[in-house]
């Protein structure tokens, strides 16, 4: 098999796992939504995220060659901790408990175009302007699904939560900047592990403060359900596909598929009979996938894309 013909599977692997990821997170908005504060203080629940989760990746992780890590790496795993788990997961759970769900999903898709600027003053990205097309086309089609939704909530009362999801959305996009070349020293699992171990021991404190107010007789199918969503498919199937899209593409397009989210939501409700088509939502998952098309043709020509 050819080099070129490797590359274009690796590309639509990594797209595919992007998309996966997306639909994952589409659904979770409401689903962790529901949880909170009735059930679960947010703190209980990012907890038991980065617990569950970084059990199944410690589990996954044994059929997998074991790697000796050097030790300045831990140092630099650490720091990615802070980011893509500690930072991303409480700042994101929390602000989404004081915040509406179409109030966090507009906030986060700015999360491409803050990836893309960072990119450049840190030179990670080069400043291209189909790149910035695209952003633009995607971020265009994604705020015209969300304002059509309507039911935003600005304001003194939603201030705090929506402050959360800005500094979540902040620390995503440094992590997506700077885990590269650790998962491409090592294997996906062995990075994934230890940034859920530094995970757990950071958030112990936190996560365990609020244990006391968990009262399991209010918890029904639906809750554990819920719970079981949040942790396997929202916590650690996501960030393995985010991964494996993000060693196969780049950090912008990586970024760029949050887009797709409010058009996904879109659809599963139509699916399940729960909202209907319209000229406005086919028009915006147009621009929308035109979007993601052109950052893909600027992933897919440049050749020389970051493996740093």
């Amino acid at each position: 098999v050819c080099s070129s013909d490797l590359n274009v599977s690796n590309h639509w692997t990594g797209h595919l796992a992007l998309f996966s990821a997306q639909l994952i997170y589409a659904l979770n908005y409401s689903i962790a939504k529901d949880l909170m504060p009735e059930l679960l203080h947010p703190f209980t629940l990012v907890f038991f995220r980065i617990t569950g989760a970084g059990l199944l990746f410690w589990i996954a992780g044994v059929f997998v060659r074991s790697e000796k890590m050097e030790p300045a790496d831990y140092i630099k795993l650490f720091k990615l901790c802070l980011l893509g788990v500690v930072f991303n997961q409480f700042f994101f759970i929390t602000g989404l408990c004081y915040t509406t769900p179409i109030n966090s999903a507009l906030i986060m898709i700015t999360s491409p175009i803050l990836v893309f600027f960072l990119g450049i003053i840190l030179n990670r990205e080069p400043l291209r302007w189909n790149v910035i097309t695209g952003l633009a086309l995607a971020m265009t089609g994604a705020l015209l699904m969300l304002l059509f939704k309507g039911h935003f909530q600005w304001g003194s009362e939603t201030l705090a939560g929506d402050l959360m999801t800005v500094i979540n959305a902040c620390s995503w996009s440094l992590f997506l900047i700077y885990s590269k070349p650790l998962l491409f020293k090592y294997h996906t699992l062995t990075v994934m592990k230890w940034l859920f171990l530094f995970g757990f021991i950071i958030s112990c404190p936190l996560g365990l403060s609020r244990i006391n107010e968990i009262h399991l007789q209010d918890f029904n199918l639906y809750s554990w359900l819920s719970l079981g969503f949040v942790v396997i498919a929202t916590t650690f199937l996501a960030y393995l596909l985010n991964v494996m899209g993000l060693k196969r593409l780049n950090a912008v397009t990586t970024g760029a598929y949050i887009f797709l989210q409010p058009f996904l939501a879109s659809w599963v409700a139509y699916l399940l009979g729960k909202d209907a088509l319209n000229t406005i939502k086919l028009l915006s998952g147009l621009c929308i996938l035109g979007g993601l098309s052109l950052i893909h043709f600027h992933t897919f020509t440049n050749k020389s894309h970051e493996t740093r």
